[in-house]
């Protein structure tokens, strides 16, 4: 719109300054002017030119003035031209790089496509060697496992061959002794039991202290007879003093004792100990029947008859401790025993039926008294 409007004023002005040239020139012939000593018909002939030269700078000075594109392409045309030279020339150099550019993107997408290819079987034959690594990496960790549970097997055998060798030693020892009659104290030998009923927790203490006294005593009466038991030769393990504490504690009626843990020589100044405690439970009851026996008529010689009463009465406390009493033998009446030894060896017809039977009732720590008779 800018472009019309120009060129309209363009127009008008030109068509205005030509009349006032054409004015101007008519009017200086008529006066007959003179400019510069010429005569007044070139005089007129200089105004038109000088009034067309005006109307020329005029027109251009407006377009100029209002035009900047004009302006730039009257006075910047050449270096324009040389810009855009410069420009089409980068842009071939460009265009030249961009097609080398892909060219050269091309052949590095087929490159990396055929390293992709040759990497594939690379890749699996990785993966297949770090699965073969693990695998190797547990069999190492499991061979190592059975390494060191052999070497704790091993160390564990020989520490039962030398615990074994130890206990050899020590049952070589114990056998000279034995032959010696120097052991006093076997193992497992009771020294103290007693059969108790709380009613207070609190008690428990006193109890197993006073257990522990009795059982020192026999300890020290047992392994250094003849001297005054002034001091405590029996131990035993705290941990179980608690134990035994605590299951006494409970309701119910029990039966606690303290057992030799070794063998003990005469003489030793210190005895290994160790508590026992289960519940207390009947363990024959008056008249009843613990062991039978039947003595053959051939079988009447005192030697023959000496040993099945012996047997008979051995079947009887085998029956007894397997119940759970602590007696460490039967009690009898030797004469009665005798007795009747006489009566079975003066009777020489038939089969006889010996029975053992309790004379009363009897108790976890309570001594077992037996009777021997003929089966009614």
């Amino acid at each position: 719109m800018s472009g019309w409007l120009l060129i309209t004023a363009l127009l008008v002005l030109g068509g205005v300054l030509s009349t006032l040239g054409d004015r101007l020139g008519s009017r200086v012939g008529k006066a007959r002017l003179s400019l510069f000593k010429m005569r007044p018909r070139r005089t007129a002939v200089v105004i038109t030119v000088l009034t067309g030269s005006l109307i020329s700078a005029l027109s251009l000075g407006l377009m100029l003035l209002v035009s900047r594109q004009l302006r730039v392409g009257l006075f910047e045309l050449d270096s324009l031209q040389l810009k855009l030279r410069t420009s089409r020339q980068q842009l071939e150099e460009n265009r030249s790089a961009l097609a080398s550019a892909e060219a050269e993107r091309s052949k590095a997408r087929e490159r990396a496509a055929t390293l992709r290819r040759e990497l594939e079987p690379l890749q699996k034959q990785r993966d297949q060697l770090e699965a073969e690594r693990e695998r190797l990496s547990r069999d190492i960790q499991t061979r190592d496992a059975d390494i060191r549970r052999t070497e704790a097997e091993l160390k564990q055998v020989r520490n039962r061959i030398q615990a074994g060798e130890e206990e050899l030693k020590q049952l070589e020892r114990n056998l000279i002794a034995l032959r010696r009659g120097a052991v006093v104290l076997s193992s497992g030998q009771t020294l103290a039991t007693a059969t108790v009923r709380l009613n207070n927790p609190a008690q428990a203490k006193n109890v197993i202290d006073r257990l522990l006294q009795d059982a020192n005593l026999t300890a020290y009466t047992r392994v250094r007879p003849g001297e005054k038991p002034d001091r405590q030769i029996l131990l035993v393990p705290r941990s179980d003093v608690d134990r035994l504490k605590t299951i006494i504690s409970k309701p119910g009626t029990w039966v606690i004792g303290v057992r030799s843990a070794t063998n003990v020589l005469r003489g030793e100044s210190i005895v290994y100990g160790f508590p026992d405690v289960r519940p207390n439970r009947t363990i024959a009851t008056e008249q009843e029947v613990l062991a039978r026996a039947t003595l053959e008529e051939e079988e009447r010689t005192p030697e023959a008859i000496r040993t099945r009463l012996n047997l008979l009465l051995a079947s009887a406390f085998a029956e007894v401790k397997r119940r759970g009493s602590l007696t460490e033998g039967l009690q009898f009446d030797g004469n009665a025993l005798s007795q009747l030894g006489q009566a079975l060896t003066e009777r020489q017809v038939g089969s006889i039926d010996l029975e053992v039977v309790a004379v009363r009732k009897s108790d976890s720590a309570e001594p077992v008294l037996v009777a021997v008779r003929i089966q009614p």
